[in-house]
């Protein structure tokens, strides 16, 4: 039996944009919920809708959806850190904060926005093992002082280690199934296989459950997922090292300019770079 990566767009997208039940347990785990708070029923609803680009992964949301309570949750699985991602993130749940409303309706009816964002990179190094960033309001003397309305958590996907069952077990085993599973795998853990959830979403990675295209498609998002990462480190080093000379203002824009020079080198088209880099088209264009 071979499986696929739950991390790639294809495979994250079927198991929690299509299966209710899976991703309120992986909220349930993985959210800082209070027992009393816990998602008991959900209602899909509409992604993003941008551009399908090799770069989408910068620029949408994997699934939305929205509890009996009125709630909102963001779900993002994110292959590559890049320090606008926490800004994008903001943005993302503000703005679906603010569209809960309709012209004229009161602030009371507003509900709280979870955006749940799975990160496989580290962006936090020097906090060590810690890989669960809780983000809210709060006040700055006292922190039990809060204003509700955004709920922003980062997992770093690649600290996590399975240290112990004895708190959040759930919590455990969804972070062990996003990475312990990928093509290399031929016998699952049989922890994971022993909660229903868990079992029915590694079925759902089953290689032959995909069609032809479907595959070839999950290839392809691998192979951009490499070419964007070596274009983002090559940059990133061009970028510091002449940064030390020219500051650090400088040294950002030619690390862009060298993503954007890359990019152009690839075919990628000319509004999908000005997206990714904050270019203009003309300083594209004189590249």
């Amino acid at each position: 039996m071979r499986y696929l990566d739950p991390k790639a767009d294809l495979t994250f997208k079927r198991v929690f944009g299509e299966h209710p039940d899976l991703v309120m347990s992986l909220l349930n785990a993985l959210l800082p919920l209070s027992p009393n708070q816990e998602v008991t029923d959900i209602e899909y609803l509409p992604v993003e809708l941008v551009p399908d680009n090799p770069l989408r992964k910068n620029s949408i949301v994997d699934v939305r959806c929205r509890d009996n309570y009125g709630r909102t949750f963001l779900v993002e699985m994110q292959m590559i850190w890049t320090p606008e991602f926490k800004q994008r993130v903001l943005f993302n749940a503000s703005k679906a904060y603010v569209r809960q409303l309709d012209a004229g309706e009161q602030y009371e009816l507003l509900q709280p926005v979870y955006s749940l964002n799975l990160v496989n990179d580290i962006f936090e190094p020097e906090l060590n093992d810690e890989y669960y960033h809780y983000y809210r309001l709060v006040h700055v003397e006292h922190t039990d002082k809060v204003i509700e309305g955004l709920h922003l958590i980062f997992v770093e996907l690649p600290k996590f280690t399975p240290h112990s069952y004895s708190e959040r077990k759930m919590q455990v085993l969804w972070l062990r199934y996003l990475t312990e599973i990928n093509e290399r795998t031929r016998e699952i853990p049989a922890e994971l296989l022993a909660s229903p959830e868990l079992k029915k979403a590694v079925n759902a990675l089953e290689e032959s459950a995909f069609t032809d295209a479907q595959l070839a498609g999950y290839e392809k998002f691998w192979d951009i997922i490499s070419v964007e990462k070596t274009l983002l480190n090559s940059a990133e080093r061009k970028g510091m090292a002449k940064g030390m000379a020219k500051g650090m203002a400088e040294g950002m824009a030619e690390g862009h300019k060298e993503v954007a020079r890359n990019l152009k080198k690839v075919g990628i088209s000319t509004a999908i770079i000005m997206q990714t880099t904050g270019l203009s088209e003309k300083e594209i264009e004189e590249l």
